[in-house]
């Protein structure tokens, strides 16, 4: 499927798409997760364990994909990559669960965690983190609806302010920090935990977004060159990064203090470490690092939608494909993406929505990941071509059953739920042809 892609710009550059993948990843996950992750692990070992391979995984991920998306650089991502490997009606639920699931539920969950931190900042009650959220969330988007160089400079920027708080925590937990980072455990952790597989699938909603960058194929300079080494790049950086940080943190905190704080263990190392102002300092850093990963799936998603809608795929087709006359973005469509996050913030905790929404893009990622093998039948030369193959692809496809298994022994009714708004696609997908049908007639 060959899309035209004329309508989108080709401005997007090496920085600003190294910046798009690592600002997409680096959010909410490696502050907010190490508490449950460590509850589900068992000791703080398992846990760094857990951080390196959920990153092993998702760079087996990230270096499959990277073949596939060389050879498929157009506007779209997964939705292209499904379409393109195993026919239309794959590739419309491909993109349908990234619209109306995936999508909205990853922001809102990140936005979620950020609202956290932002009134903790403030010093506000917990009846303020949606609307904190909701606030965020539409500003952010409304950035979005100028051309796509204003989210990228964005995502470089905050990309560069993120690092401040990471290296704050990375440089005082090694070297300040005084407890052993390995072999802490706690009973009551280990009684309670759910398992290194829990933890693991918690570590990919801190590493997911690398694909997004796929999204924006069409609007890349040279996307075949560009695409595999902002892939590649950024995850290698995120998963030194992630080991550092997580090495930090144990190296500061008791793992017992660390289950008693939760999801607010990350704004107490600020203030513990750095006192109340250089604390709130470091919080700032901390939502910004946020906001730009916001930012980056505040890009990407909308062109899915875009992509789809050009194809005339979805009801309202006709405005959710509208691109402004001069910034060629698609306004419409990062609306519609605004609203259901809205609605996925009110109704669910983001704690649930980040590992349910990490279980639904798998299930397509699992797909993507076999399609290396149907592509490698057709397609003796390729642009970039896998290390290790087919050692590599074989790592993905065990990571995505792992993570399939684990979240629907540890969610049923989630993964359930999750599945059912993706399966409504397909009578969406069939009223829609036969109404093009009709107007045909």
């Amino acid at each position: 499927m060959e899309q035209n892609q004329n309508e989108l710009k080709r401005s997007l550059g090496f920085w600003s798409a190294i910046s798009i993948v690592v600002g997409t990843i680096i959010g909410s996950g490696i502050f907010f997760k190490q508490a449950s992750i460590l509850d589900s692990a068992g000791s703080s070992t398992m846990a760094i364990l857990a951080w390196i391979f959920g990153g092993v995984i998702t760079l087996a991920a990230g270096l499959t994909i990277a073949e596939i998306g060389a050879q498929m650089p157009y506007t779209g991502g997964l939705y292209v990559y499904i379409e393109n490997l195993y026919g239309r009606i794959c590739g419309f639920l491909a993109g349908w669960m990234q619209i109306i699931a995936y999508g909205p539920a990853i922001i809102a969950s990140v936005a979620g965690f950020m609202s956290i931190m932002m009134a903790n900042l403030f010093g506000l009650g917990t009846e303020w983190r949606i609307p904190l959220a909701l606030i965020t969330v539409i500003a952010i988007g409304a950035m979005n609806f100028f051309e796509n160089k204003v989210g990228a400079a964005f995502s470089v920027i905050t990309t560069i302010a993120k690092m401040i708080p990471i290296a704050a925590i990375i440089i005082f937990g090694i070297f300040w920090g005084h407890e052993d980072a390995f072999n802490q455990t706690v009973g009551e952790i280990s009684r309670n935990g759910g398992g290194f597989g829990v933890a693991v699938l918690a570590t990919l909603f801190g590493y997911d977004g690398w694909i997004l960058i796929a999204n924006l194929g069409g609007e890349m300079k040279d996307p075949q060159k560009l695409l595999p080494k902002a892939i590649i790049l950024g995850i290698s950086s995120v998963l030194l990064i992630y080991t550092l940080i997580t090495i930090g943190i144990f190296r500061f905190l008791p793992a017992a203090e660390i289950h008693r704080l939760g999801e607010n263990a990350t704004s107490y190392l600020a203030v513990k470490a750095f006192g109340n102002l250089g604390g709130k300092l470091l919080s700032i850093g901390i939502i910004i690092s946020m906001m730009g990963t916001l930012n980056g799936k505040m890009i990407t998603f909308p062109r899915i939608t875009y992509a789809m809608a050009k194809r005339g795929d979805l009801p309202f087709s006709k405005f959710l494909s509208y691109v402004t006359p001069k910034g060629k973005s698609p306004i419409i469509a990062t609306l519609f993406l605004i609203i259901l996050s809205a609605i996925m913030m009110v109704f669910f905790d983001p704690d649930k929505l980040s590992d349910l929404c990490v279980f639904t893009v798998y299930c397509f990622y699992l797909m993507a990941f076999f399609g290396i093998f149907i592509l490698r039948k057709k397609h003796s030369t390729r642009p970039f071509s896998t290390p290790l193959y087919p050692l590599v692809p074989f790592v993905a496809i065990a990571g995505g059953i792992f993570v399939l298994i684990s979240e629907l022994f540890n969610d049923p009714a989630g993964v359930l739920f999750f599945i059912g708004l993706v399966i409504v696609g397909l009578p969406v997908f069939y009223a829609v042809k036969r109404m093009d049908q009709k107007r045909m007639k």
